[in-house]
């Protein structure tokens, strides 16, 4: 547990986190900023003032929400509040039976329903509800633009993914305005603190809500009954009771209409709202995607990693169990704050900064995780991009308003009761070139393709650092300050013909600058001789990232950096970072003659106390065996240079057990395409509980993707390790040139873009 704070040793958490309240101030106002005090040092507290175990970082909400056994589901709806007698007996009155749904409902049942459900939130099934969204935001833009100020909640925010709700499930939207007071009752029910009179009116709201969907439901089971060609989710819902009637029940169909029309509705809602919001805000990040529309599915993610609008969720324990070094009790009920998670610099870096090219916003928790993942995050995520798409391309010059944001008092709904924006419809695009009405781009449905996230930077100077390495500083156009980043990070630099080039950050990380070398290799592929001929002082480059697969394992008791050539860049800023924490470390920079080293001059007068130079052409080699054998006990080993370098550590490190290597490679042997392919295999996934097949043709992370599930990748070439998964049971057909050779021993992970399985793999996603 956590250290005894505020001299009170009658208890192991700090008075601050006994006392959370998420019906505070701080909470209501800032959710993410409310838990820094968690992330930073109690990132599991118990809070008396609400009865809750409290889990605040990434990781640990994560490991809840992927055993599902241990941490049940049963109290995700449960009233925060205690419903008073008086509003108990309203909902008894109103015979008010909302029980089990997809979000509350332990296994084995859990999964056979949803397994049940699950074809139409595919995303090819998906796809073709894009037209009728992009539609219904056409229509609401309309009768806005020439108006010059809107209320984007009333106006559009809210109607539309009702209605896209509606759609999906095939219910009539003839009522849209008493829906809207049904969702928010139910919000306020759920998640809220309502006085003791409030709370009486919120239950008729929430009884009529129940009523409401059993009399459409009554009047939909009649169609399907009759015979009648009738098409949404709730038909098909309806045809599977009538299949499996002790499965899809008759309560479990009603009780998902209600909470369907919630979860589909108010959530995209509140989180569009939030995306406009923030986006509006940080205008140079508005204007980059009217510039460049091919970045909104990037912005959407990194919204909703920033400022999601399902801010926590919640789950009871049904043994003791311990979480981030904590142990919960059974019966313990908990609070997930993913908003929390979603901030956590252990995964996100800059993580309070909103930055819409970040490379693993898709990371984020707001959908959840694992079994339990949110079935509709796709529709979300497409409803989104339409909207933020529809508006930036229409309405580029958009401002927010000066406003006083509210928002409905709850712990786990997030977003603005009404967002105000102004325009000057005098400088309408579509006023001069009518055809941008209709010129809206279409993008795939799921997670975002991390190829398409590209900045466009300006290279501020150029000059060379040693023969044949030329030194580059990239700078934004518009004088905005470039993201600071960890060592060992890298950017992708986008060759005319599509393909990109790998470098590693070697300057000052928060300069707001970036800093490359470029080796020329008139041999290779061509990319370096491009840069060395076309990547001048002013020219435009198209940049990704900066991605970071070559972490500094910074709490080791040791450490020892090795370079070999060009390989100096990103050892360089490791061996800052160090020296800067002053931390022990050991620097090793090997190369032919200095006049091909870059670099050499800071390195021997910024390091003098820690580097041993090794120069081929004075016959001083390094001595990697005698390297490994004199390292200390616990050390981390990082290296970076030609790939003989890396496999003769690689095969050294067998001896040393105690040890951490761990090595990046740029270049693989094998085209992205033969990596993918090969024998066929099956493959279960723990956490979804799903059970798939990986055809000859394609990889583990494409069957992946086509079953729904969000996994990062980058490379694709078995080169970064982004889509690393852990396997549990089956053997392993090693292709990638990330993991060690004491790592593809242990059996206990797979490069999913290129390794395969043996027949059978069972792995935890």
């Amino acid at each position: 547990m956590a250290a005894t704070h505020d001299n009170d040793a009658a208890c192991p958490f700090s008075r601050q986190a006994r006392s959370f309240d998420p019906f505070g101030v701080a909470y209501q106002s800032d959710p993410a900023e409310a838990l820094r005090f968690s992330r930073e040092d109690e990132p599991v507290f118990y809070s008396e003032a609400m009865g809750y175990w409290v889990v605040s970082r990434y990781d640990d909400i994560k490991a809840v929400f992927r055993d599902n056994i241990t941490f049940s589901p049963a109290n995700a709806l449960e009233k925060i509040t205690p419903a008073t007698p008086e509003a108990v007996a309203v909902l008894k009155r109103e015979g008010y039976g909302m029980d089990r749904t997809l979000v509350n409902e332990d296994e084995p049942v859990h999964m056979a329903r949803r397994r049940a459900l699950l074809d139409a939130f595919a995303p090819d099934a998906l796809a073709e509800h894009a037209p009728m969204v992009r539609d219904l935001v056409r229509e609401k833009l309309d009768a806005i633009i020439e108006r010059g100020h809107s209320d984007l909640v009333e106006d559009m925010l809210w109607d539309v993914p009702l209605t896209v709700a509606l759609t999906f499930l095939g219910v009539p939207d003839d009522d849209m305005t008493t829906l809207r007071s049904f969702s928010v009752a139910h919000t306020v029910n759920t998640w809220g603190k309502p006085t003791p009179d409030q709370q009486v009116a919120v239950a008729e709201g929430v009884a009529k809500f129940w009523n409401y969907s059993g009399d459409v439901l009554a009047r939909m089971s009649a169609q399907v009954d009759a015979g009648k060609d009738v098409h949404g989710w709730m038909y098909d819902m309806i045809r599977q009771n009538r299949v499996m009637p002790d499965i899809v029940t008759d309560n479990y169909l009603q009780s998902m209409m209600m909470a369907i029309i919630v979860a589909a509705h108010e959530t995209t809602a509140l989180a569009s709202a939030n995306a406009f919001r923030e986006l509006l805000t940080h205008r140079h990040q508005w204007d980059a995607i009217c510039r460049d529309p091919a970045l909104i599915p990037a912005a959407v993610e990194e919204c909703l990693r920033h400022s999601g609008s399902m801010v926590a969720w919640r789950r009871i324990a049904t043994r003791d169990a311990a979480v981030g070094g904590v142990t919960i009790p059974e019966g313990g009920r908990i609070l997930m704050v993913m908003a929390s998670g979603n901030r956590d610099p252990r995964h996100f870096e800059n993580p309070d900064a909103l930055d819409i090219w970040r490379d693993n916003s898709a990371d984020h928790l707001t959908f959840g995780y694992g079994a339990h993942q949110c079935m509709g995050k796709n529709i979300g995520r497409m409803e989104m991009a339409i909207i933020i798409e529809e508006v930036s391309r229409r309405l580029p010059h958009l401002q927010l308003a000066e406003q006083e944001l509210t928002y409905l008092p709850n712990i786990s709904l997030r977003g603005p009761e009404a967002l105000r924006v102004t325009w000057d419809p005098a400088k309408n695009p579509e006023r001069q070139d009518p055809s941008l009405r209709h010129t809206g781009r279409n993008f795939p449905v799921g997670a975002p393709d991390r190829k398409s996230i590209v900045r466009r930077l300006r290279v501020a100077e150029a000059a060379p650092l040693a023969q044949n390495i030329l030194g580059i500083t990239l700078a934004d156009p518009a004088g905005e300050r470039l993201p600071s980043w960890s060592p060992g990070a890298h950017v992708d630099i986008v060759m005319p013909d599509g393909e990109s080039r790998k470098y590693s950050l070697c300057g000052p990380a928060d300069a707001g600058e970036w800093q490359i070398a470029v080796l020329r290799d008139d041999l290779g592929r061509g990319g370096s001789r491009w840069m060395h001929e076309n990547a001048g002082t002013g020219a435009t480059l198209p940049v990704r990232g900066p991605h970071n697969h070559f972490r500094l394992e910074e709490d080791a008791a040791h450490h020892v950096l090795i370079a070999g050539g060009i390989g100096i860049t990103p050892i360089l800023a490791m061996a800052d970072r160090l020296k800067a924490l002053g931390k022990p470390y050991a620097l090793h920079y090997a190369g032919r003659n200095r006049a091909r080293m870059a670099h050499l001059d800071r390195v021997e007068a910024e390091h003098a106390d820690a580097v041993e130079l090794h120069l081929s052409d004075d016959g001083t080699r390094s001595d990697l065996e005698k390297i490994v054998a004199d390292a200390p006990a616990g050390s981390f080993i990082a290296a970076c240079g030609p790939a003989r370098l890396l496999d003769q550590l690689d095969a050294l490190m067998s001896r040393r057990p105690d040890l951490r290597l761990r090595f990046e490679h740029f270049s693989s042997d094998d085209s992205a395409a033969e990596l993918a392919t090969g024998q066929a295999f099956d493959v279960e996934c723990t956490d979804s509980d799903l059970s798939l097949h990986v055809p000859q043709d394609r990889s583990l992370l494409q069957v992946l993707r086509g079953a729904g599930l969000d996994v990062p990748s980058d490379c694709e070439e078995g080169l970064c390790g982004s889509c690393e998964v852990v396997v549990e049971e089956g053997q392993i057909e090693h292709r990638d040139r990330v993991l060690t050779a004491v790592e593809r021993a242990a059996g206990d992970r797979i490069i999913t873009c290129c390794s395969r399985g043996r027949e059978r793999l069972k792995i935890k996603i």
